[in-house]
């Protein structure tokens, strides 16, 4: 007897509402989440599709609202999702780091527009990236994945939900108002079980349950709130308990372990794509939907005889700073266009460490750098 096939269906579809779908698929069954251009159609999508599979939906009165309401639908064992752009990401900063001290998995959409502040709502920009490495304040870790197409955010989000769980961390999903707002063709499979990822659970008794028990690993098992299990959470230093510590020693082991469980696994998180890369004097490092625009410059820089190659980083955060190590001895350059002044770039200099050049693309926002301002600056990079 055969196995009947996964179904699979196509859609033509928008960025936004591609992602809506890579959430259900992974198995989100809450978002909160206020409206805001360009993420309004994720809530609009989850609107619709959340009843469709049992799942809630609530619009709250605020940013800050919505990021507390995903932590809670988390801890009460929820696959949890919010969205949002530039002025509502900044009010999540706050609650995305009591994420990141509770250890809480859950997934922050970015739809990237034009600032600073209000700026052009309607437009893109690329200029969150170092806020979502760095705008909640204290020592941490971050996972950020950055898609270029309507099929990658559906793919990136279904990647971001599956690292959430794995790791037990709240993950961000750095998209655009290019992407979001584009339509193509979409595949969306239907995803068997077994690929997707669930956090662990507890093995002991409840009266034995420790949330933060390192004796687990760098990733303790997460318990479900209502369900036999006491506990308590805080965004305070805490023991393995749960409860507040004002110790240097717990502070050290806590804060050392939060951001190991990303660094030391970064080979696992870490994803990138290159594009003939194998002889390239002159790489162009790009992410989002800047990578689109970079693979047709790349093009017509090898037809015109320059052997340029493309990096694209899939993961933003933490940053594939080994692969570019591994290129600065080999490329003569590296190009970073970007939808900013100058964010990523500075990575891959520092990276890099002055064995090969590094050129920015800088670009403020409301359209998108053109193929031929890329050429002109591999061509420089090549002089």
């Amino acid at each position: 007897m055969t196995e009947k096939p996964a179904r699979t269906r196509e859609l033509f579809i928008n960025g936004d509402e591609a992602c809506a779908e890579g959430a259900i698929s992974a198995g989100c069954r809450f978002f909160a989440g206020y409206p805001i251009t360009p993420a309004t159609e994720i809530a609009e999508s989850m609107s619709r599709r959340l009843p469709q599979v049992g799942g809630t939906f609530i619009q709250m009165e605020d940013e800050i609202a919505s990021m507390n309401a995903i932590l809670g639908a988390s801890w009460a064992g929820q696959k949890a999702m919010t969205a949002t752009s530039g002025p509502g990401f900044s009010l999540m900063m706050e609650n995305l780091g009591l994420g990141l001290m509770l250890e809480t998995p859950c997934v922050v959409v970015d739809i990237q527009r034009a600032g600073p502040s209000t700026g052009l709502p309607t437009s893109v920009a690329q200029g969150d990236m170092m806020q979502a490495r760095w705008g909640s304040h204290g020592d941490r870790e971050v996972i950020a994945l950055a898609p270029s197409s309507p099929q990658e955010i559906f793919d990136l989000t279904v990647e971001a939900f599956n690292l959430a769980e794995t790791y037990r961390v709240p993950v961000l999903v750095m998209s655009d108002a290019v992407v979001g707002h584009m339509s193509e063709k979409v595949i969306i499979p239907e995803i068997p079980p077994e690929s997707l990822s669930y956090r662990r659970q507890p093995d002991c008794p409840p009266e034995d349950y420790k949330p933060y028990d390192n004796s687990y690993g760098l990733v303790p098992p997460m318990a479900v709130a209502g369900r036999g299990y006491r506990f308590h959470v805080t965004g305070l230093t805490h023991d393995e308990m749960g409860y507040p510590a004002n110790s240097v020693e717990v502070q050290d082991k806590l804060v050392r372990r939060l951001m190991d469980k990303i660094r030391l696994n970064r080979r696992d998180i870490i994803k990138y794509r290159e594009t003939m890369i194998e002889d390239a004097d002159v790489v162009v490092c790009a992410y989002g939907i800047t990578t689109r625009i970079a693979r047709h410059a790349v093009k017509l820089a090898r037809e015109a005889g320059i052997r340029a190659g493309l990096l694209q980083l899939v993961t933003v955060w933490p940053f594939a700073g080994e692969r570019v190590r591994e290129l600065a001895v080999q490329a003569r350059a590296f190009v970073v266009p970007e939808i900013n002044c100058g964010q990523i770039v500075l990575e891959v200099e520092r990276c890099a460490g002055g064995q090969a050049a590094t050129f920015l693309v800088p670009h403020t926002g409301g359209d998108v750098p053109s193929p031929e301002t890329i050429l002109q600056a591999i061509k420089e990079a090549t002089r």
